[in-house]
């Protein structure tokens, strides 16, 4: 069975992707799992860079690993994150480092709230962005890319997302991100499009599905 290694430490995060590719026959662990610990700079100017920056530092790591299955593993590392284009698309790469890191969401999302105050529904368009980055055994790169669009909400709303879900409003559902269910976020969301497109490269590259 091939093992996936995600660059992630998030457990919301590790729980959509678990979801996602559970059709996979496949193994996929988070860092710690992997018992990979990094602090990495993500200095990159798009998605794509810092999600390729995360993935090819942990591949690294992996090839001294004791665990010879973990030297062989494929490495994934994703880099997501809020466009809002009133806000000429902040907080962007810098959506998790908005007002800092350790800066809790409820208070991140009040800031975009307020800095909205009198901007009209047609105005507060804005999208969510996910790029995934793999690293191969071989050492191949490549990326996917997933996207939702919608509008930024007047309130928080809902309580099954994370981060900036609760005023992520999808019109067409009447609800933000933080509302739908599991198996609809999965479904629609920039993350579950951008793993679903990752899915597909890697079965047509090196797994037998």
């Amino acid at each position: 069975m091939e093992t996936i290694v995600f660059a992630t430490g998030n457990a919301g995060k590790m729980r959509e992707i678990r979801e996602i590719l559970k059709d996979m026959d496949i193994n996929v662990l988070s860092m710690k799992e992997a018992g990979v610990s990094a602090e990495i700079v993500e200095d990159g100017t798009t998605f794509e860079e810092n999600a390729v920056i995360k993935a090819k530092a942990i591949a690294h790591i992996l090839k001294g690993h004791a665990d010879e299955t973990l030297q062989h593993a494929i490495v994934l590392a994703d880099d997501s994150g809020l466009e809002v284009d009133y806000l000429k698309k902040e907080p962007g790469v810098y959506s998790a480092r908005y007002l800092g890191e350790d800066t809790p969401y409820s208070v991140k999302n009040q800031d975009i709230i307020r800095r909205l105050t009198g901007v009209p529904d047609e105005k507060r368009t804005a999208r969510f962005v996910c790029a995934i980055a793999a690293v191969l055994p071989d050492g191949e790169v490549f990326t996917t890319r997933g996207v939702i669009e919608g509008r930024i909400g007047y309130q928080e709303t809902g309580d099954n997302g994370f981060g900036y879900d609760p005023i992520f409003y999808l019109p067409e559902y009447e609800c933000t991100t933080a509302q739908l269910t599991e198996e609809e976020k999965n479904r629609i969301s920039h993350r579950g499009r951008a793993l679903r497109a990752m899915q597909q490269e890697l079965e047509k590259r090196i797994l037998s599905i």
